[in-house]
């Protein structure tokens, strides 16, 4: 995924960050790696949107909302 060539409206907000971190994980296919730490999946899938302007200006919120939509859609 690349963020950069991507059509979607980037906002500074969770809403977007939301939809783009689904996005990347899925790009990753994350969760079925059962040998990676939950902890390094999010950062695979956070590098994938680095310059998302969510995540570079709220860092710890964008793990919160990653940790709440890998539980709420039940992707680990």
């Amino acid at each position: 995924m690349n963020l950069e060539a991507s059509s979607e409206n980037l906002y500074n907000n969770a809403d977007s960050f939301a939809m783009a971190f689904d996005a990347a994980w899925k790009d990753c296919d994350l969760g079925n790696n059962k040998d990676i730490k939950i902890d390094e999946k999010i950062e695979i899938a956070f590098e994938k949107i680095k310059n998302h302007p969510f995540l570079i200006s709220n860092p710890i919120q964008s793990k919160n909302v990653a940790l709440f939509r890998i539980k709420l859609l039940g992707l680990a």
